[in-house]
């Protein structure tokens, strides 16, 4: 009895850890990928209303494969700001199969 125990307390954590499908609701900006390339991670040049970004992978994913062009949903997980001139921001892309990858923004062009 105590193994079956054990053994549907570690599923439930499982389960848990894994967390939940992300609700595509969440995902509002638009991000165009017009360039992606692999030099020791994912980099990735898109735009996002209008004004170009550099991405590279945040936190490991996409290994050595390169990102299809195209259109993508997206949405900011960190927006930190130093002052009116510092900034770091990760945006997390949501791909057709409901995973999820971050990007941290590299890189800004007018």
């Amino acid at each position: 009895m105590k193994k079956i125990t054990l053994t549907l307390l570690l599923l439930l954590s499982a389960f848990t850890l894994a967390g939940s499908n992300p609700n595509p609701a969440d995902y509002t900006v638009n991000v165009h990928v017009s360039r992606s390339r692999n030099r020791g991670g994912q980099r990735l040049n898109a735009v996002i209303d209008g004004k170009k970004h550099e991405f590279e992978v945040y936190g490991g994913g996409g290994g050595a494969m390169l990102l299809a062009l195209g259109d993508y949903k997206a949405k900011l997980v960190k927006d930190e700001h130093k002052g009116t001139y510092d900034s770091l921001q990760i945006y997390e892309f949501l791909f057709p199969d409901q995973k999820t990858r971050k990007f941290l923004v590299v890189g800004l062009t007018e």
